[in-house]
């Protein structure tokens, strides 16, 4: 009788040296876009306000408290006093906007796609940016009186100047093959101006735009403390005779609240009719 014995080897296969390993790939972007991101900001900046005000580490009389600032706001509103200066401030600066507005977008077309145009414009513009719009005042007030046309004049100055760099760097910056690829398909003038120059220039455009936008709340400022009967650089500046602080930092509130809806609804119709460019902001 002959017994068989089975012996069980494990054997053990190494991996080959060859084999390539997996590296997982760093996300180098952003992320995805918070909801509400941009008013974290002035909601810490607030909370920080009110914290401080509360502990006392702020003087009243120089900063007063949130809740003064805000119990002033309703006051000055019941007896109608900001609804008009907020009307007088609008219309002021929704003027100066878009005469500045067209004329950057106008003058930028006409440099940027015309070398004679460029030779007679672009110089002057830059020699216009060189000067300080609100060392121009005086001249103004000479020229145009101490009413509403200088202010408004001034305004669209401060407007149209960064809206032509920004439309002009975007037109001068369109890459070549794309107008060798417009004449090699016989495109027209007005064609190859929609199909190649507009969406081309649109990003820089939309640079200058918001640029503009707090241009004209930022000329305001200054020009309503300027021989001015109303508006709210008119209401701060009464204020600032009276040593009322509060009703100042009110018409600071309301200039920087209309900055960031103006600059948010910017941005809004630049994400809508630039949806199609991929960016780290999308």
């Amino acid at each position: 009788m002959s017994a068989v014995t089975t012996t069980e080897a494990t054997v053990t296969v190494a991996p080959a040296k060859d084999t390539p390993q997996v590296r997982r790939r760093r996300r180098l972007s952003p992320g995805r876009r918070l909801p509400a991101a941009r008013l974290a900001g002035p909601v810490l900046l607030l909370a920080l306000w009110a914290a401080a005000s509360a502990a006392g580490q702020l003087d009243p009389a120089a900063i007063p408290a949130p809740w003064t600032v805000v119990k002033t706001g309703a006051h000055l509103w019941t007896d109608g006093t900001l609804p008009t200066d907020i009307l007088t401030s609008l219309q002021r600066a929704a003027t100066g906007f878009v005469i500045g507005l067209v004329a950057g977008v106008v003058l930028a077309l006409a440099s940027g796609l015309s070398r004679t145009g460029e030779a007679l414009i672009d110089g002057t513009v830059s020699l216009n940016r060189a000067i300080p719009t609100l060392g121009l005042i005086p001249l103004f007030i000479l020229w145009l009186g101490i009413g509403e046309t200088f202010k408004v004049a001034i305004i669209a100055i401060v407007v149209y100047i960064p809206i032509y760099l920004n439309t002009h760097a975007a037109l001068s910056g369109i890459d070549h093959r794309f107008v060798e690829l417009a004449e090699v398909q016989g495109l027209s003038r007005f064609a190859f101006v929609r199909q190649i120059v507009v969406p081309g220039a649109l990003p820089g455009f939309f640079v200058g735009l918001r640029l503009g936008v707090t241009g004209s709340w930022l000329g305001l400022v200054v020009l309503e403390q300027i021989n001015a009967t109303s508006g709210l650089g008119y209401m701060m500046f009464q204020a600032q005779n009276y040593g009322q602080s509060d009703v100042i930092l009110v018409g600071l509130v309301v200039y920087g609240v209309f900055g960031l809806v103006s600059d948010s609804a910017v941005r809004l119709v630049e994400r809508r009719v630039l949806s199609w460019r991929r960016t780290l902001s999308s």
